[in-house]
């Protein structure tokens, strides 16, 4: 292999050997290296600790950035010194192109992690991924210095076949790949920096919000992947086949996909229910906790989440509690002995309610006689409950807890069943009579 050709590291090395460490050519390039890096990293410290720089909004997008200006620096000025000593004296600075390529795979790196990690934010397997990433683009960067990289290149080209008119290589897949990559993953970065401004609003409907985020993010996928398929040479017109075949799998086994897909934009467009809402169907009771193209996530108040395909909203009926207003009413059912004052009753009922954050003031709590029963008389406590999404058995147990010890206070009796027992009579004529 004739490595010498691209092989910048043997030109630095022939460099050193024929004229020495301490040749003035070698030593202005060590030189202007030095000042390069050592300027670079106190730009880099000042900006950052500019008051302005803090308050900007790409800083929510972590230290990507931050990490970013020191070697991004470093490459402006190792680049300029370059081509300033080339221009000046016409001589090949071996030491500052070698330099310049190792700040360029370190640019590169620290821009691929930060679009990931924007991406990606929050998945546990970035960290993990992020030292095999620049150890990849190290390895190839290497590979360029040693100028053994054109010559893989050219094998992996060397290794094809023919489809037809189109002729494809291991270098051809490998590009396309790395094509539909990149641009997928450029066009999901410009989505979710797009969705995090979009949401953070507060001058649109969150439905209209959640609609154009998801059209954004499914028109930013599709661009990318026609242009990483324009980019590979791919011709486009192959698509109207690929597009009558979806159109028949959706004919027979992906109707209800496209139901749940297209019922997804249909709630989201007509406001029917939004995040936060309190609703039945389909037997479940939760608050909507996430809103995708194919289904809701309902989530119980037990912690419990149900995912919902949209299509069962469009089909079934759906109670929303939180439609108009949010709070529900409540009734709290207590039975009372029939010897017990009932305006008393009532008024310690309504008490109970009082300085509790979760109950509305307005309508006021009030208390009601329901029905006159075979052990007491029921009576419910009913009132209207600001948070529904909250749950409502830890609120009913406190109230509850408080009636029993109000009653207690007044000697308010709350009576169980009594069963009355008639013995038939003895051999002496005596009746026993016994009430349980």
């Amino acid at each position: 292999m004739q490595l010498d050709r691209h092989n910048l590291l043997a030109t630095l090395v022939r460099d050193l050997t024929e004229f020495g460490f301490l040749h003035p050519q070698i030593l202005i390039q060590a030189v202007l290296l030095l000042l390069c890096w050592g300027s670079a990293y106190f730009l880099a410290r000042n900006i950052l600790r500019h008051q302005s720089i803090q308050t900007l909004r790409w800083k929510t997008g972590g230290d990507g950035l931050k990490r970013l200006l020191f070697p991004g620096l470093a490459l402006l000025l190792v680049s300029a010194a370059n081509l300033v000593l080339h221009l000046l004296e016409g001589q090949n600075n071996s030491l500052l192109r070698v330099a310049n390529l190792l700040m360029l795979a370190m640019v590169n790196i620290r821009i691929l992690v930060y679009v990931i990690r924007r991406v990606f934010e929050g998945a546990a397997w970035v960290q993990q991924w992020e030292r095999y990433i620049a150890i990849s683009i190290w390895c190839a960067y290497v590979l360029h210095v040693l100028g053994i990289l054109p010559e893989v290149l050219s094998t992996l080209d060397a290794i094809s076949f023919n489809a037809g008119k189109v002729h494809i290589s291991v270098l051809t897949v490998l590009q396309g790949l790395l094509s539909v990559a990149g641009t997928l993953l450029v066009a999901m970065w410009i989505a979710r920096t797009l969705e995090q401004r979009l949401m953070s609003t507060k001058v649109m409907d969150m439905n209209v919000r959640v609609v154009l985020v998801k059209v954004i993010h499914s028109a930013l996928i599709v661009v990318a992947i026609l242009l990483s398929l324009s980019m590979v040479g791919i011709d486009l017109t192959v698509l109207s086949v690929f597009g009558g075949a979806l159109g028949v799998g959706l004919g027979f086994g992906l109707q209800k996909i496209a139901s749940n897909y297209v019922s997804g934009f249909i709630i989201l467009l007509d406001r029917s229910i939004k995040l936060g809402d309190l609703i039945s169907v389909d037997n479940r009771q939760g608050v909507i906790s996430g809103l995708t193209s194919r289904y809701i996530v309902l989530k119980a108040a037990d912690g419990t989440e149900s995912l919902v395909p949209n299509d069962t909203m469009i089909t079934q009926t759906v109670v929303n509690q939180s439609y108009n207003d949010r709070s529900v009413w409540v009734g709290l059912p207590v039975s009372v002995a029939y010897d017990s004052d009932l305006e008393l009753v009532m008024k310690v009922m309504v008490s109970v309610t009082e300085g509790n954050p979760r109950i509305l003031p307005q309508p006021a709590p009030a208390a009601f006689v329901t029905a006159f029963a075979d052990s007491g008389i029921n009576l419910t406590l009913g009132f209207w409950l600001a948070d529904p999404e909250n749950g409502q058995m830890g609120l009913k147990s406190d109230l509850n807890l408080k009636i029993w010890h109000a009653f207690k206070e007044h000697a308010i009796e709350i009576p169980y069943p009594r069963r009355d027992v008639m013995l038939l009579p003895s051999d002496t004529g005596h009746v026993a009579k016994e009430t349980v």
